[in-house]
């Protein structure tokens, strides 16, 4: 008789669990530890993988084994790459470098404007078809005209214009939070209004031409309540935020590159707020921002080192680990910001796809093990629980623990 599987299944409808079981079952995994976990593949709408341009910070090929190793099944790219996907012409050379060397499901941003220089729209109406949604990420659209064009596009074509919210009047050469560590340290900082600012600004946007918008990686607790109250408005306003931000702020910053990220690790209040706001619903789900860079990049310490960090063989056991053993979340809400919420607001259909973890299984983080490129982590040495077993994306083992 055919042995069923007795992990428990999260997150997961009936016919998911269903499909997941058998395949454990026919692959003779059924007898896998009593502290294994079946969730949903995990789906990261905030991630960059490199190519085409600068394959040496990353390619596809290492970003998607990263991400199969998280756990991720489904990946969203931004589009600060060369050439920047502006049009069609430039979108098709990175959807073919996808399509030839994804292990996930792996969908490609569209630029708001050409070269994200915030001059002139891109060609938002011939890359919607394919493309997620629109981003200018790694900088705000500083043109209040421009960004209300493009949300009238991206309404007219279905699609969301996710937004790095930067107002760049406000950052004064800044590279970390302007609180008390840049104060004490000598740094030049970088303030909350720079972030919330540009918020309101396109929330009124949105009010006017009712415009699916999106806010990327929110650290501020300003934030949190300016997206609070356009939720309760009715407005059509989603927004994200990354592990770190939930899990660190600027007490623990130390004078290294892998400690530097835009937006910044803000204050202490700030990670509260982020934190409350996931646990009310203001904030919708966590993403990585995942943003690898060369060793040289990030060895410039806190000024002269490159903005990103990576995050997607983390994430899960950081967050398991810091807020559901300590009862800040439940597991299942985890789930819900991991996998459930961003696969429902961009439309991702991962179909059957899914995750094995043992909970129990205990590790350090070693950025060396990393299967991405970058090696740059604020969590490296942390004691984590929670880790991988295996990931299957359409029908297919993408990453198994006994063969890494």
């Amino acid at each position: 008789m055919e042995k069923k599987c007795m992990a428990d299944f999260i997150g997961m409808t009936e016919k998911e669990k269903s499909v997941a079981m058998q395949f454990l079952s026919q692959a003779a995994l059924c007898d896998i530890s009593p502290s294994c976990v079946v969730f949903p593949g995990f789906c990261d709408v905030h991630v960059h993988f490199r190519e085409p341009g600068f394959s040496y910070k990353e390619t596809v090929l290492t970003g998607t084994m990263a991400a199969a190793k998280g756990g991720y099944t489904a990946c969203c790219t931004m589009p600060n790459l060369n050439p920047v996907p502006d049009s069609t012409e430039n979108l098709k050379r990175q959807t073919d470098i996808i399509k030839d060397s994804a292990k996930i499901k792996v969908y490609p941003y569209g630029a708001i404007t050409v070269g994200e220089k915030g001059e002139a729209l891109s060609d938002m109406k011939g890359m919607a078809k394919n493309v997620i949604a629109f981003s200018d990420d790694g900088r705000g659209v500083q043109s209040d005209d421009m960004m209300r064009e493009a949300m009238k596009i991206a309404k007219a074509e279905g699609k969301i214009i996710a937004a790095h919210c930067e107002v760049n009047d406000l950052l004064f050469g800044g590279y970390i939070h302007d609180g008390e560590y840049a104060k004490a340290h000598g740094h030049k900082g970088i303030c909350s209004e720079s972030e919330y600012k540009q918020i309101e600004r396109d929330i009124a946007l949105v009010r006017e031409t009712g415009c699916d918008y999106h806010v990327c990686h929110i650290s501020a607790k300003e934030s949190v309540e300016i997206i609070r109250q356009a939720k309760k408005e009715g407005l059509p306003v989603t927004c994200e935020t990354g592990p770190h931000y939930l899990v660190m702020d600027e007490a623990d910053l130390k004078e290294e590159g892998r400690f530097k990220m835009n937006p910044p690790l803000r204050r202490k209040e700030d990670r509260l707020a982020l934190i409350e706001g996931i646990k009310d619903g203001t904030i919708d789900m966590i993403a990585t921002d995942h943003a690898p860079h060369s060793a040289e990049e990030k060895s410039k310490g806190l000024s002269g080192s490159a903005f990103g960090i990576v995050g997607l063989e983390t994430a899960f056991s950081v967050l398991y680990t810091q807020l559901v053993k300590k009862g800040v979340i439940t597991l299942e809400k985890l789930i819900e910001l991991m996998a459930i919420n961003p696969k429902k607001r961009f439309g991702i259909d991962t179909g059957n796809d899914f995750t094995v973890w043992d909970l129990d299984c205990e590790y350090k983080v070693d950025s060396n093990e990393f299967l991405s490129l970058g090696r740059a982590t604020p969590f490296e040495g942390w004691a984590l629980s929670g880790k991988c077993i295996m990931t299957v994306c359409d029908g297919k083992i993408v990453y198994d623990v006994t063969e890494a």
